[in-house]
């Protein structure tokens, strides 16, 4: 079977779910102790840091530290991050970073950069570079393959900011704003053709696609796939190609990518769902040879994760941040501009 990048992965997939249910002769022990107890491999330390931030729910509702198990409680409980090892070696690689507390720590990604190591990519990525800048590393036999520090991701190719925890704390906080999906997000997207209208909703399930595995497809009818919301905006139509601001609700695999295809608008020189070649426009060469001049200066999908608001996981305070879109896809705005101006003249 062919296998996903690790930075391509849908969110959801990076946490462990369990459910216990105590026994009639269960005798009355704070929640924390009774979960240690139960998961000989999690710290219990790790354990009251999810309890603090919500992850751990007693009969469906969200547990106090100082709750005792009683007989037949359902206890719940979801932590972040798969558990597999893999070796990060620091490396000196270059990193924008916009921000950066005792806590946490935003990096504005360029495309080409893969997230963390794995099927393939086991040095050169961000993990790589954090642990470099952060001074840690991780041995072959560890089971954080994250080191505990990647709230989210983004794909290889797509830029913009990605929020890095520096300690467990912070990362069970923030991780679980993502799960609940009450984080800001908003991308920048060149999409193919001219979008009908000005705003609009993509409700559609996404899941696999059966006859490519290496591509997500959308499922209109939720029968497939898990749950998936993409809100979109107009900024602005240059006739063949239409510029968009989408905003999430959900952390699906390819969720724009996916979404904009499903409504017939692929994203502009996306390989994967067949925006690398003249979807809309004519068939004079000298059209075809302007797009071609924009896939060279653009040599990925057009899609850039500007915006990043939450809530700071030791002030608590909200926090938004907003980056400039990158130079390669400013080229090819512009190229659009001017080419939607002239053609109209």
């Amino acid at each position: 079977m062919v296998e996903l990048e690790d930075d391509e992965r849908d969110f959801d997939e990076t946490f462990e779910h369990y459910r216990f249910v105590s026994d009639k002769g269960q005798a009355q022990i704070r929640v924390d102790k009774f979960l240690t107890s139960r998961l000989e491999k999690t710290s219990r330390h790790r354990i009251q840091l999810a309890v603090e931030a919500g992850y751990v729910l007693v009969n469906g509702i969200k547990a106090k530290a100082s709750y005792k198990v009683k007989p037949f409680d359902v206890v719940t409980l979801e932590l972040p991050y798969e558990r597999r090892g893999f070796e990060v070696k620091p490396e000196n690689i270059p990193l924008d970073i916009p921000y950066e507390d005792e806590d946490l720590l935003l990096v504005n990604k360029p495309a080409g950069l893969v997230v963390h190591p794995g099927h393939g990519h086991f040095s050169g990525t961000l993990v790589n570079a954090l642990a470099y800048h952060l001074g840690i590393s991780q041995p072959a036999d560890s089971k954080d393959e994250r080191m505990g520090i990647l709230v989210h991701r983004i794909d290889k190719n797509t830029s913009g900011l990605l929020l890095i925890a520096k300690n467990d704390y912070s990362q069970l906080y923030l991780a679980k704003q993502f799960f609940d999906h009450s984080i800001e997000r908003k991308y920048i997207a060149l999409v193919w053709g001219n979008v009908k209208d000005d705003c609009g909703t993509i409700n559609a399930h996404i899941a696999r696609d059966p006859n490519d595995r290496l591509k997500f497809k959308a499922f209109p009818d939720g029968s497939c796939g898990k749950h998936a919301i993409t809100h979109y905006s107009v900024l602005e139509r240059f006739g063949y190609t239409t510029l968009i601001e989408c905003k999430l609700e959900t952390g699906r695999t390819h969720q724009i990518r996916v979404h904009m295809d499903f409504i017939g608008h692929p994203l502009f020189n996306d390989d994967r769902y067949g925006g690398d070649r003249v979807v809309k426009g004519t068939l004079y060469s000298k059209y075809k040879k302007f797009i071609h001049n924009c896939f060279d200066l653009l040599p990925r999908h057009a899609l850039h994760a500007k915006t990043l608001g939450f809530i700071h996981p030791r002030s608590k305070e909200k926090m938004f941040f907003e980056n400039e879109i990158p130079d390669d896809f400013k080229q090819v705005i512009e190229k659009w501009r001017s080419f939607s101006s002239f053609s109209t003249q």
